[in-house]
């Protein structure tokens, strides 16, 4: 392996003393414009690396932010991460990004390997099956700043951005009784995740608000894939009577649910219809076009970035503002409109 190229060999090959190099690559005024110039050309040539880390780690900061995500494979999340994207890099700082896989055991690792990258703040969705959330303590102690997105952990040294989930589905369940739906089943993933516990409380909310009575058979959950959607299509049909609604809370399971269904002769939204969660791009791609409730992914990684920055740079307290909750919109399509 080639040696990695230092200040000293620098130094040695244009006959200056290793400060002077290193003051160079500072762009340091002390040092003239010329002898500058001939340090970066020289620093250029033999493959110098500035060790930037070591360099941050003197300042106490990395200009890094630690991001856990369930899954990069979501339309959301990767949304969310090009809003995180977009924040940090006007302010000039660099996302460690890693996923936990849906685990709570890989993301106690992650969060581990992240304090261990001594990253300035962490940004954490949570996992799937993840109850205990002690791995973060090390952050806490140390008032290294925690912020959760979307689904989000109560913890009063942490600040949580969510959309009113709650208020969305029971938009989204209104929606399909306004269509003159009156069994309307609810699918749904681990509902010790905030964001499924609340929405079905919204559809709960909704039928009360509409006289309809709850049905605990009309409950699905599932881990919310395409293939949970197309597995709860099969339980969908072999109910007595069929349901005239369905309700799931992402996109992707509804689309999965609506393939089968399809292929069984319902017609949708004649026979069944349907509204999904979260607005991505299949939701425009499937036939008939589905509802769907749009989750601001981008706007939510903007903000997440833009908070704990200005928190970082000491204008204000991440915990003053304990839960940032963002606008959500019902965006009606074919799926769901049985009437003008």
């Amino acid at each position: 392996m080639e040696k990695e190229t230092t200040i000293y060999d620098i130094a040695k090959g244009l006959g200056v003393s290793p400060a002077t190099v290193s003051r160079a690559l500072n762009n340091s005024p002390v040092v003239n414009k010329e002898t500058r110039q001939k340090v970066f050309d020289t620093a250029t040539e033999m493959g110098y690396r500035s060790n930037m880390f070591a360099s941050n780690l003197r300042r106490k900061r990395t200009h890094t932010l630690g991001v856990i995500v369930p899954r990069l494979n979501s339309h959301f999340m990767s949304s969310v991460i090009a809003g995180m994207e977009k924040v940090a890099n006007e302010a000039g700082y660099n996302l460690l990004i890693s996923q936990s896989l849906e685990t709570a055991k890989k993301e106690a690792a992650n969060v581990m390997a992240m304090f261990n990258s001594r990253v300035d703040g962490l940004l954490v969705s949570l996992a799937y099956n993840t109850e205990d959330i002690s791995h973060f303590s090390p952050f806490i102690k140390k008032g290294i700043p925690l912020l959760f997105f979307d689904r989000v952990a109560e913890h009063p040294k942490c600040t949580s951005i969510v959309i009113d989930n709650m208020q969305a589905a029971h938009k989204a369940t209104s929606h399909l009784v306004a269509q003159g739906c009156t069994n309307i089943v609810h699918i749904t993933g681990n509902l010790k995740r905030n964001v499924y516990a609340d929405r079905l409380k919204g559809y709960k909310y909704a039928l009360i608000d509409n006289e309809l009575p709850f049905d605990d058979s009309f409950i699905i959950s599932n881990d919310l894939s395409e293939e949970a959607g197309m597995e709860a299509a099969g339980e969908i049909l072999k109910m007595n009577p069929l349901p005239d609604g369905v309700f799931v809370a992402n996109d992707a399971c509804a689309v999965g649910c609506m393939k089968i269904l399809k292929q069984a002769g319902i017609s949708i939204p004649k026979d069944i219809a349907i509204v999904g969660f979260n607005n991505d791009p299949v939701s425009r791609v499937i036939e008939p076009n589905l509802t769907t409730v749009n989750n601001p992914g981008h706007k939510m990684g903007e903000v997440a970035v833009r908070n704990l920055i200005i928190h970082l740079d000491g204008f204000s307290d991440i915990v003053a503002m304990n839960t940032i909750t963002l606008n959500s919109e019902l965006i009606i399509r074919e799926s769901s409109l049985r009437k003008g």
